[in-house]
């Protein structure tokens, strides 16, 4: 499956199948968490955040592929991804884009 942000497929006519999102909340552990709030006393990269927020969007886009795959699709356009903070330590994370399918 092609996922490009592009909001056409280059050499190729497609015909649009309809827009097609995945979506995920995820959270750290609680010891992993209260690492991340030392972390901030001294600056820094949150390691345990920036991981969970890859896995976040590896889980989100796999659900939004899914999506376009029971639509026959042959890839997803115009992708756009969303984050937005839930609650202390979570995440939420959305991708979404267009499905399309080659003429």
């Amino acid at each position: 499956m092609l996922l490009i942000t592009l909001n056409y497929v280059p050499g190729k006519e497609i015909e649009a199948l309809g827009v097609v999102k995945g979506t995920t909340v995820q959270t750290k552990n609680f010891g992993k968490d209260f690492m991340s709030g030392m972390k901030t006393l001294v600056g820094g990269e949150l390691g345990a955040y920036t991981e969970m927020l890859n896995e976040a969007r590896q889980i989100a886009t796999k659900r939004m592929v899914d999506e376009a795959e029971a639509l026959g699709a042959d890839a997803v356009i115009n992708i756009r991804y969303g984050s937005a903070s839930m609650m202390q330590g979570a995440a939420e994370v959305v991708v979404y884009g267009t499905a399309v399918k080659y003429k």
